[in-house]
């Protein structure tokens, strides 16, 4: 559904990122963690096409040093794929069949892959989602007005949120910074380590970075652990905190750390005060010419009331969603891989930025992520109208269409039975 942050995006994207994350390609080669690595050594994969790929080695390499743990590197274990790129499930085999641990695993409040078999460590990284701009850029009009994501990724999500701005949608992380380094974009919402990997390879450009100010824009990178490597969990945990005390997992990580940052994504956003009845949404100024361009015309929507809609379609929405969602988002929708579907994280007690219209209008472009716009457009409709139960709203006398629900300018809020 929303941004698949494995299954994809999606982290997202985050893209060749985390979608998008939906990168820097970086080669993990077999490389034994200490000398007397056996056969019986922990193999650990890491996500092959994410911007922290080299990052995430030499701190597993390091930590597991560090706690006497033998250990190699697995090079194809998760094969292409990023870290955005791969479904909670493909994973969960992916640990029970060529690794033992992942490095490099996304984590946050609204994906935490809490419905899989995984255990995770403790945090080595806070790495978010941030706005970036080139400074001294020379830009042309069209690209004043634009700002760049990472397609199916966190970073779409939260640059939805934004009002009057053309978005391009980028394939990749790299290509959306990219896309303000060539001066395409003014802006763009990107995967922290993705510009850090830019910069790496291009050290002749440079950015200003913000806060990507989002309940999807916090992430911390861990390990995640099979059931048959679990146990080396407290050990992992503890080499990360004596390695934070001595102040070398700070040396490993100080090149990839989000800076101290006084400026904010905020003044971005469009974010009414509590009195205020205008909410921002998403209108497809064409849909065919997004699907081939990916660009999203994003415009101020007015509230409305909610479209109507049947219990019996919220049932058919349910086995849907559970086909087709909630590999990522979770059985009760509580968020896994991909963000939560219910509750504040998703639709908040009020002044959302996300209307339903708008949500659908995603929904229906864009997901599910291995297959998007290849439903039905009433099943796209049968899941909204499940989507809107989950979330407080009660049926009505009269069927969800596709029609309705794509031109529901309600700002999306939860709250009580309405």
């Amino acid at each position: 559904m929303l941004a698949v942050f494995i299954d994809l995006i999606g982290r997202f994207d985050m893209n060749q990122s985390l979608n998008s994350i939906r990168a820097v390609g970086m080669l993990a080669a077999c490389i034994a963690l200490a000398p007397s690595a056996s056969d019986a050594a922990v193999k650990i994969c890491t996500f092959p096409g994410s911007p922290s790929a080299s990052l995430d080695r030499a701190v597993a390499q390091a930590v597991f040093a560090r706690a006497n743990i033998p250990a190699t590197f697995v090079a194809d274990g998760i094969g292409e794929g990023d870290d955005d790129g791969v479904s909670l499930k493909e994973l969960d085999k992916t640990l029970a069949r060529a690794c033992d641990v992942i490095a490099g695993f996304p984590r946050s409040a609204v994906a935490d892959a809490s419905g899989g078999k995984m255990q995770f460590s403790r945090g080595y990284l806070r790495a978010g989602y941030v706005s970036i701009e080139a400074p001294g850029a020379e830009l042309k009009d069209a690209a004043k007005r634009t700002v760049a994501a990472t397609y199916a990724s966190p970073a779409q999500l939260i640059a939805v949120q934004q009002s009057d701005v053309t978005l391009d949608l980028e394939n990749t992380s790299a290509s959306t910074v990219d896309a303000v380094a060539s001066g395409r974009a003014q802006r763009a919402i990107v995967w922290y380590p993705a510009v850090v990997a830019y910069r790496i390879a291009h050290p002749e450009h440079s950015f200003t970075v913000a806060r990507a100010e989002s309940p999807y824009a916090d992430w911390h990178l861990a390990f995640a652990f099979s059931d048959r490597s679990a146990a080396f969990r407290g050990r992992i945990d503890d080499a990360l905190k004596a390695m934070t005390n001595d102040g070398r997992l700070q040396a490993l990580t100080k090149q990839w750390s989000l800076p101290a940052q006084t400026a904010s994504a905020a003044r971005y956003l469009d974010t009414p005060s509590p009195a205020s009845s205008t909410h921002s949404g998403i209108m497809l100024a064409d849909a065919n010419a997004a699907r081939a361009g990916r660009f999203i015309k994003v415009a101020n929507e007015g509230a409305v009331e909610p479209p109507t809609f049947e219990q019996a379609q919220t049932t058919h929405g349910k086995t849907l969603y559970s086909s087709s969602c909630a590999k990522c988002h979770g059985v009760q929708l509580q968020g896994m891989t991909a963000p939560a579907l219910q509750g504040p994280s998703f639709a908040p007690p009020s002044n959302s930025h996300l209307t339903v219209g708008g949500i659908f209008t995603y929904m229906a472009t864009n997901m599910p992520a291995d297959r998007p716009g290849k439903m039905k457009d009433q099943d796209y409709a049968d899941i909204m109208a499940f989507l809107l139960m989950s979330n407080g709203y009660k049926p009505g006398g009269s069927k969800m269409t596709a029609d309705s629900a794509r031109a529901s300018k309600l700002p999306l809020n939860a709250g009580p039975a309405r």
